[in-house]
């Protein structure tokens, strides 16, 4: 059985930076979003157990609308770095595999299926802590311009895209540019009290 104490160990960088209100496990703790990357390669068993991850997120009426444009050859990614912003590709250059996560819009019918997006953020979160899980870093990039994603990628107009994300194994800031390099580190959040609202605004 897992006590309460391994579920509460903290990363040494994680516990400077971060402490919970309520007692949660460490993996919701100890994710981060790094910038840094190590030039390893990330192999397929391990980049398709994380998008299994995915897979199994919860999903409006089950039509699980969430789809994933990977890159990891580097003419796969050469094409992510025609739509990145140039201050992003300072970094997301270094990512060994790159994902785009889009989010189909409609129901089998043809209406709007109005829980896609929020369906395809669930994937998201379960794509970053499987990946954690397994020693690997993510952050999500939303600097990029989605037009050109669009027209490259060949995404259908019944699909919205949302975020890039960088995948690959934490490196040592010292890979980053000096100006990107003290904000290395975990951040914090707001108190969980401002974000609850009881009963109505």
């Amino acid at each position: 059985m897992t006590t309460h104490a391994q579920q509460t160990v903290l990363l040494p960088e994680v516990e400077e930076n971060r402490q919970g209100d309520y007692p949660v496990h460490s993996l919701f703790l100890n994710r981060w979003s790094s910038r840094a990357f190590e030039p390893k390669e990330v192999a397929d068993e391990t980049l398709y157990t994380i998008l299994e991850a995915a897979r199994w997120a919860p999903s409006s009426s089950n039509l699980q609308p969430w789809r994933f444009i990977v890159a990891k050859t580097e003419a796969q990614k050469q094409k992510f770095q025609s739509f990145i912003k140039p201050n992003n590709r300072l970094w997301t250059d270094h990512a060994p595999v790159l994902v785009l996560v889009l989010s189909h819009k409609l129901r089998q019918d043809g209406a709007l299926n109005g829980a896609h997006a929020f369906d395809a953020g669930a994937a998201w979160a379960s794509l970053a802590f499987q990946a954690h899980l397994l020693g690997l870093a993510t952050r999500a990039v939303g600097g990029y311009d989605r037009d050109i994603a669009r027209e490259v990628l060949g995404v259908p107009e019944d699909y919205d895209l949302h975020a890039v994300i960088t995948l690959g194994y934490r490196g040592s800031s010292e890979r980053l540019p000096s100006e990107l390099q003290e904000r290395e580190l975990p951040n914090g959040r707001r108190p969980l009290s401002e974000s609850i609202i009881e009963g109505s605004f």
